[in-house]
């Protein structure tokens, strides 16, 4: 009776064929590219990658910018930027894409949620979600414009079903706004840490000093960690586990190049042949809109990418906007040589990107005639991701046994990050400065008292006309 009872709360796993199937037509449908999976599994093996080598080298020269290095738009650009961006806007030269990937566990301390349908602000009378606040944006400028300015909204395995379920139940919330939802075509397969990489995390990062028995509690179970990972071959592919641990997102990075991948950006050229710039923005970055003079100042400068920075505040951990070796750049935190340097950069990064469509497209070897050709789209997207650094970092998963029992083991994986673009000495990139209520990023649930006080939430509602 007993045992029943807690096959009833705790169901065992299937076996472990059922898992490894499963996992398999997971990875397929998701875009899983074997053969980047086995070049980054070579270089973690070889020490090319790992979490000491996250960081750029002591040696790098990491400087703050100087004035001349960024465009100061805070007290907004000129009225003919204004009106020529209107224009733009009118001629269909512009789409928005929205990032809506993530799950948003930081924003939950750990639960499981798709961010971007969280009611999370009172606004217009109603409860609003991030998705919806961004399409309401999308809706009043297009009001101004007199036409409909397509909205891109990326997803990934993790939120793709509940976003498309959303916006077929919610079809108000979109009235007037053609959207687009761009599935994931990345995925990873998490792997068998390395001893080193979990020594590292163990013996060069600060930890709090226990009391005798518990450090010796805590030292036992990393030296039995360090021998599961010895026995089940370190480097090697983790799917001893349900398929959605052993699953996991691969950066940010990844959702622009899956517009390629996914048709997606086709289609918009398709349609709109008059297309030239895309404005990428994440999801909690609720105060960024489709600025007319910001479009027309990129469009102007000739540039790849304009990024849009923010003063710096105390809360904003991240990485910032650097000088690196004497080139201006975004570098993020944990690629920084030492953690105090974040603290003397001046602007952070907001995210927000305002792409030539033309001049990415060129970076990535490719014209878009070639977005027809699948196989070179491919080996484009793959050939400028070796060009980037890649991230390594641990994440504790849980492997339930059933009968209540569970055991939590540390498992590698890795990420690229879309502000390494500005690393890269092909690709331009320049870098303005936007108010922090555009700027300014919803990460926590913390944040929203100081948010509805200090006027973020009546600067974003004034953005924005609800189909309700």
């Amino acid at each position: 009776m007993v045992e029943r009872l807690f096959d009833r709360l705790l169901p065992r796993s299937g076996s472990n064929g059922g898992a490894q199937l499963s996992l398999g037509t997971l990875l397929e449908a998701n875009g899983f590219d074997p053969e980047q999976h086995e070049q980054i599994r070579s270089d973690l093996k070889a020490g090319r990658v790992g979490l000491g080598q996250n960081r750029l080298p002591a040696s790098t020269q990491v400087e703050d910018v100087r004035p001349d290095d960024v465009v100061d738009a805070r007290a907004g650009l000129t009225p003919l930027l204004r009106e020529e961006g209107l224009a733009l806007i009118a001629d269909g030269a512009v789409a928005v894409v929205t990032l809506a990937a993530g799950a948003g566990s930081r924003w939950t301390q750990g639960a499981g949620v798709v961010k971007a349908l969280h009611p999370f602000a009172k606004l217009g009378g109603g409860h609003r979600s991030f998705l919806e606040v961004h399409l309401a944006k999308n809706r009043r400028v297009a009001s101004l414009c007199g036409t409909a300015v397509p909205h891109v909204i990326t997803t990934s395995h993790l939120t793709q079903s509940a976003i498309v379920s959303w916006l077929g139940a919610h079809a108000r919330a979109s009235a007037g706004v053609p959207v687009h939802v761009s599935p994931g075509r990345a995925i990873g397969l998490r792997t068998v840490p390395m001893e080193r990489d979990l020594r590292f995390a163990w013996e060069e990062t600060s930890h709090q000093i226990l009391d005798e028995q518990a450090q010796k509690v805590r030292q036992s179970l990393e030296a039995a960690l360090i021998h599961w990972a010895r026995l089940a071959g370190e480097g090697s592919d983790y799917s001893d586990n349900l398929p959605e641990q052993c699953l996991h997102p691969v950066g940010h990075w990844y959702e622009v190049p899956n517009l390629l991948r996914n048709g997606v950006l086709r289609r918009l050229l398709a349609d709109g042949p008059g297309l030239q710039a895309l404005m990428l923005h994440n999801i909690d970055t609720v105060g960024a809109d489709l600025d007319p003079a910001l479009l027309a100042h990129h469009l102007r400068s000739g540039a790849c990418l304009t990024f849009e920075v923010i003063p710096r505040r105390v809360e904003d951990r991240g990485g910032g906007l650097a000088r690196v070796n004497g080139r201006v750049r975004l570098v993020e935190g944990l690629a920084l040589p030492r953690e105090d340097q974040e603290f003397e950069l001046s602007y952070y990064n907001s995210m927000t990107t305002w792409i030539h469509i033309d001049r990415l497209l060129a970076a990535f070897g490719l014209i878009r005639g070639d977005l027809d050709d699948e196989a070179r789209v491919t080996a484009a997207v793959r050939e400028l991701a070796a060009r980037l650094p890649t991230y390594i970092t641990l994440k504790d998963v849980k492997k339930r046994w059933g009968h209540g029992q569970e055991d939590v083991f540390p498992v590698s994986q890795f990420e690229k990050l879309w502000s390494d673009m500005t690393a890269l000495a092909d690709v331009d990139a320049r870098f303005v400065v936007v108010p922090h209520l555009r700027g300014q990023q919803l990460k926590e649930q913390a944040q929203l008292d100081g948010w509805l006080r200090d006027g973020s939430a009546a600067h974003v509602e004034a953005r924005c006309v609800f189909a309700d």
